[in-house]
């Protein structure tokens, strides 16, 4: 079992979609239920593009964290809403440049911990934490002793932020990026990035669709302008500062612009605490 991990308690909810099953399927991966695939089926009559935008992402995390871990020497990543396992995962990028690299994933979905713990079974530098990415304090306090905080961080908030609601409060998305911003050290970096659209119907589109499959676990599909008040606080990384990822430091040349997708778009960046 990997470091400080407890056993699985929570029930696997079928009868509701799942984010993270829907982006599973959208992957072209197998850990998802028939409640999933027809609301991904939905949600794509509504964004046709959403199958490219989900392997786009997938493709930006894989070149942030393999960036981060070469080119700013960062050895320890904190990934918030991490997903179901795939290929190439953070701790399987960022190990390859350093084989000692320290990676604690957080989620709080059911099927995400039950797969997570098991393909992280015999890595001790891996930490699954069990807790809702709005609880910042409860996370900084499940990884003390795994994580070094006097040392930089990577923190991750990729395609994770449209599902956290708007409030007046300290889990407003925005609040929530603040408080860990504060807790790392300055050369720390936050990797922040959701999806957004220019167009009403998408977006209104969209986020309806998701509160009614997901049963209200879903927040709001939002503007590029909105995504960049993430990063009030922070230091962006440039070239090429907030984008859509498809153009953050691509292996290639990406798609030109007729070929991409019109309808949304995963929008973000790179952020370096300051200090």
């Amino acid at each position: 079992m990997a470091y400080g991990e407890k056993p699985q308690t929570h029930f696997i909810d079928t009868s509701n979609a799942s984010a993270a099953r829907m982006y599973d399927w959208l992957l072209g991966g197998t850990e998802n239920y028939e409640v999933d695939r027809v609301a991904c089926s939905e949600l794509l009559k509504i964004a046709p593009s959403t199958q490219q935008l989900a392997r786009s992402n997938r493709d930006f995390l894989r070149r942030v964290v393999r960036n981060l871990a070469a080119e700013k020497h960062i050895a320890q990543f904190l990934d918030h809403g991490s997903g179901l396992p795939t290929q190439d995962n953070v701790h399987e990028v960022a190990q390859r440049v350093h084989p000692g690299a320290r990676v604690a994933y957080v989620d709080n979905d059911p099927m995400v911990l039950a797969h997570a713990r098991t393909s992280l079974d015999d890595n001790t530098n891996t930490m699954v934490v069990d807790c809702d990415m709005r609880h910042t304090h409860d996370i900084r306090q499940a990884t003390d002793g795994f994580l070094d905080w006097s040392q930089p961080i990577a923190a991750l908030f990729v395609s994770v932020l449209h599902c956290l609601p708007d409030t007046d409060d300290e889990h407003d998305p925005a609040a929530v990026v603040r408080a860990v911003a504060d807790q790392l050290v300055p050369g720390s970096y936050m990797v922040i990035c959701q999806l957004v659209s220019d167009d009403p119907t998408v977006r209104d589109g969209v986020t309806q669709l998701m509160a009614d499959a997901t049963h209200g676990n879903w927040g709001r599909v939002r503007e590029p302008h909105e995504v960049r008040r993430y990063f009030d606080s922070l230091e962006i990384e440039t070239p090429p500062g907030l984008v859509d990822v498809i153009d953050w430091r691509p292996d290639s040349a990406p798609p030109p612009k007729h070929l991409r997708p019109t309808d949304w778009v995963e929008w973000g960046g790179v952020g370096r605490v300051p200090g």
